[in-house]
């Protein structure tokens, strides 16, 4: 039987190291983050959707949407962003159900669903236990500035626009602490999928 897993963490947490780790070991890993790039490639349900709501403006020349205008549209009104997750999200969310069916009839031991919002979007129903990378504060923000040049203020900013990772920890089956080095985080990923196997 095949157990499916969502995992999740925040900006700077590591959730990517732990999802290429998982890639590695050769698990099937679908990507919330790539499928909704998918989802609105020209020629999809979603944006055929998005056209007819927020105009043909929004379109490059080669026909696809213009990301950088589109989010200048949502980013300071709330209606027109709740709009538009009204129209990503329900796709995003049946491309990842096709191929988690589809590795399901294919019977795999485990399938990891890679969900940055897994809590917030209320997804762990998608899944039969949650991970959480998790590091402290200091790490994340360190890890920030770090890998994105960001000021101190800069850095503070994005995190605080997430739920807290002290939040997640209640609320996640299974914890990988990702504040040492890339070495114990394999071994706390190898335990735990020794766990299920």
């Amino acid at each position: 039987m095949t157990i499916v897993i969502g995992l999740t963490g925040g900006i700077a947490s590591g959730k990517s190291t732990v999802s290429t780790m998982l890639k590695e070991i050769g698990y099937t890993v679908i990507d919330a983050d790539v499928e909704s790039r998918l989802a609105v490639e020209k020629g999809e349900p979603a944006y055929f959707e998005i056209i007819a709501h927020f105009g043909e403006e929004l379109l490059q020349e080669d026909g696809s949407i213009d990301r950088l205008k589109l989010g200048g549209i949502i980013f300071n009104n709330e209606a027109e962003r709740l709009k538009l997750n009204s129209i990503v999200h329900p796709a995003v969310r049946k491309r990842m159900n096709d191929k988690k069916e589809a590795a399901l009839q294919r019977n795999e031991e485990l399938v990891i669903l890679d969900i940055p919002l897994l809590f917030e979007s209320k997804l762990s129903y998608m899944v039969d236990y949650t991970v959480l990378v998790y590091v402290n504060e200091q790490t994340q923000l360190q890890r920030l500035m770090e890998r994105n040049q960001f000021s101190a203020e800069e850095a503070e900013a994005r995190i605080q626009s997430q739920m807290p990772l002290k939040d997640k920890l209640e609320l996640a089956d299974y914890i990988i602490d990702n504040n040492g080095t890339i070495e114990e985080t394999k071994v706390q990923l190898n335990n735990f999928i020794n766990e299920w196997k």
